[in-house]
């Protein structure tokens, strides 16, 4: 199961996540993903601080946000990797395509 929070801190949209972000769940992320490329929101941080365990339908739906965001001149953070989700992203060589910081506020800082 997933849960996920958005908030916005200084111009930044902070995707909060929770639980699982799996095959089950990732599409419940699309409609957000949806509004914040339409929207034109071009500055989002991921805090994974919660997130037990990511798929590859997870990691999917935080790579199709990156890409689609980077066409527009936005770009996304990733902070607080830990646990299984940081040896995924590692495995999958993504700690080498997206800036990963170990606390919110330095991803946020980044986009200043």
């Amino acid at each position: 199961m997933l849960e996920f929070n958005q908030s916005e801190n200084d111009g930044v949209i902070v995707l909060s996540l929770q639980g699982r972000l799996d095959a089950l769940s990732a599409p419940d992320l699309r409609p957000t993903i949806d509004e914040l490329v339409s929207g034109r929101k071009l500055k989002v941080v991921f805090d994974l601080r919660d997130l037990q365990m990511i798929d590859s339908s997870g990691v999917g739906a935080i790579v199709s946000l990156f890409k689609r965001l980077r066409m527009i001149g936005g770009d996304v953070k990733i902070a607080q990797l830990t646990g299984q989700p940081k040896e995924i992203f590692r495995l999958l060589r993504l700690d080498r395509a997206f800036d990963l910081f170990e606390t919110l506020d330095e991803a946020i800082s980044k986009f200043k």
